[in-house]
């Protein structure tokens, strides 16, 4: 029933604000099964593409950290795999703050609906050190790994999409991670039409699972800004954010 509120001595309808996040599953799988009742589930669609897009090209203070540890990798590395990098996001908010060589490869995994659209505008833009893969492997050996805003919607363990490349990555970069202190919990998150399943990892078990991988944690940040709570399950409290910075042992 759409809401009757009386405003100015009238009866005014409204429509209730839209949710951004809505209930509490156990997995990826499940919350993904929760969506398909709805008209788009999950980040592969074509229409979902730009939704943000310009938002998304631009510098955040959240994003200043990882810059700091930037600056200088990129001068190490020469190349590195952006995972979850969207149309190339990053690539654009970065490129004018980092000393990137002409040689430098800049490659975006994603899935391949914003693979698509990612590489027909960094064509249009005539970006050639930005490429595209939808497939880890094909990225082929990058030093770094920069995963910013990729673990919510990451929906296998790191571990295996770092298995899937050539080479385990000397350095990996993770920013915006969404964390808890109790059980990990997935939501759903409403981005344009879609339902996506967007992760609250437990933090301990993250933690854990990185550095099980043979990596130390060099650096930390907390995000607060970015903290949030599921709008159906207040009582789950608020989930934390934070960037992370891991070097290979």
């Amino acid at each position: 029933m759409v809401p009757l509120q009386a405003l100015s001595g009238r009866l005014r309808y409204f429509l209730p604000i839209p949710r951004r996040f809505t209930g509490a599953y156990s997995s990826y799988q499940e919350a993904l099964a929760a969506a398909k009742n709805g008209a788009l589930a999950g980040y592969d669609h074509d229409e979902i593409a730009p939704v943000a897009f310009e938002q998304m090209c631009r510098l955040a203070a959240w994003d200043y950290p990882v810059l700091f540890w930037m600056r200088d990798l990129v001068r190490e590395t020469g190349s590195l795999v952006d995972a979850g990098g969207h149309m190339g996001t990053k690539y654009r908010a970065f490129r004018s703050h980092l000393p990137l060589g002409e040689d430098f490869r800049w490659v975006v995994y994603d899935l391949p609906a914003i693979v698509r659209a990612g590489q027909k505008l960094a064509d249009k833009d005539q970006l050639t050190r930005l490429s595209f893969v939808d497939r880890m492997a094909d990225a082929g050996p990058t030093p770094l790994f920069l995963g910013s805003g990729l673990m919510q919607y990451l929906d296998v363990p790191l571990g295996k999409l770092i298995g899937e490349m050539p080479e385990a990555p000397k350095h990996i970069l993770l920013n915006k991670v969404a964390l808890r202190k109790g059980p990990t919990v997935v939501t759903l998150e409403q981005i344009g039409r879609a339902r996506v399943p967007y992760q609250i990892r437990n933090e301990a078990e993250f933690l854990q699972h990185v550095t099980g991988l043979g990596y130390e944690l060099v650096d930390r940040w907390a995000i607060p800004s970015l903290s949030t709570r599921i709008d159906t399950h207040p009582e789950l409290g608020r989930t934390e954010s934070a960037g992370f910075y891991f070097r290979k042992i």
